[in-house]
């Protein structure tokens, strides 16, 4: 069942390539769901950051979060900055006791927002050896309980090898 879903999402990553243009609001949103649906979340549990003017992650996914700002690389407190900064990926099952940045978690996406990120895996999204974003797949809820299932090392072996097919997306937003 992996293997199909993370082929859906290569087959809808292959014919936005061959558009040859950004994704539009659609296109974005079907991004989203086809990755929240391989790690059962809901949508709004999906995130997809790029590298802008090297120093800083850009939100493409949650559209929404795009305007809200960036997060500087050199941040302490955000776990997509330390996974831009390491290119390692990591799974945090206890997220909402760590120190975090929760600015965006503030932002309504259609959810209530007394819900917050309990558990999150995050992953570099590479080029080779060039760091082009960040993935993160998260699960939200009002407390740790009604959160959901802890993520898995498979889980994120499985948001790791979306690397090259997440890099071939993020390269449709390439502006340098």
């Amino acid at each position: 069942m992996i293997d199909q879903q993370t082929g859906e999402i290569a087959s809808l990553v292959n014919t936005l390539t061959r558009s040859g243009q950004a994704p539009d609001s659609e296109a974005l949103a079907k991004v989203g769901k086809t990755l929240a649906k391989l790690f059962g979340v809901d949508p709004d549990e999906v995130a997809i950051l790029k590298i802008v003017r090297k120093f800083n992650l850009s939100f493409v996914i949650p559209e929404k979060l795009s305007i809200v700002g960036t997060i500087p690389l050199s941040s302490t407190t955000a776990l997509a900055a330390r996974t831009a900064r390491d290119c390692r990926p990591e799974l945090v099952n206890n997220f909402s006791t760590t120190k975090h940045a929760s600015v965006f978690e503030g932002v309504s996406l259609g959810r209530d927002t007394s819900q917050v990120i309990h558990k999150i895996m995050s992953a570099p999204i590479m080029d080779g050896t060039r760091l082009r974003g960040v993935v993160q797949i998260s699960r939200k809820a009002k407390s740790v309980a009604a959160a959901g299932p802890d993520f898995t090392q498979k889980d994120l072996g499985t948001l790791v090898s979306l690397s090259p097919i997440l890099d071939l997306f993020l390269k449709l937003f390439q502006t340098d």
